[in-house]
C-alpha cells in the first residue's frame, strides 16, 4: 500500500493563531481549499481551521469574523501522520476520529496535509468522490 507522502498535498495554506477568521476565509477562496493550518511562532501546528469550522463555531455563533482569532475557532487536538505513514493509517485515524483531512509533520512542522479526497481518488478513483477529487484536485 502507498505512504501518505505519495498522495498528500504539499501547497499548505497557514496562517498564526492571531490572524482572524476573515483573514482565513479570504485565503480559502483565494486557494480555492477548505482549509488552513495554524501555525505558531515557532512552526509547529497549532490547530487547523477549516470552512467547516468557520461556520459553525464562527458564523452560526454570531462571532465577529473580523474580530474573531483563528485560535478561538480551529481545531487545537489534532490528529497527524507522518510522511512514511500508510495510507491505511490515515484511513483508519479519519475514521476514528472522524476527521475529513489529517496534517502530515516532520517533527513539528507540517509539511502535507491528506484529505477525505486524496485517499478516495487512490483507493478508489471511480467513486463519485474519487472522480471529483481528481478532477478538481481540491482538498
Amino acid at each position: 500500500m502507498p505512504n501518505v507522502q505519495e498522495i498528500m498535498s504539499t501547497d499548505l495554506q497557514t496562517l498564526p493563531p492571531e490572524a482572524s477568521v476573515d483573514e482565513a476565509a479570504r485565503l480559502m477562496r483565494d486557494a480555492d481549499i477548505g482549509d488552513v493550518i495554524v501555525l505558531n511562532d515557532d512552526g509547529s501546528i497549532a490547530g487547523l481551521v477549516t470552512d467547516r469550522d468557520i461556520t459553525i463555531r464562527a458564523v452560526a455563533n454570531g462571532l465577529d469574523p473580523n474580530g474573531t482569532a483563528l485560535a478561538d475557532v480551529c481545531s487545537a487536538d489534532l490528529v497527524t501522520l507522518t510522511p512514511t505513514d500508510e495510507i491505511g493509517d490515515a484511513l483508519t485515524l479519519m475514521r476514528e476520529h472522524a476527521v475529513r483531512r489529517i496534517p502530515v509533520v516532520e517533527g513539528n512542522s507540517p509539511i502535507g496535509i491528506v484529505s477525505i479526497g486524496d485517499l478516495a481518488a487512490q483507493l478508489d478513483p471511480k467513486s463519485v468522490l474519487g472522480q471529483i477529487s481528481q478532477h478538481t484536485g481540491n482538498t
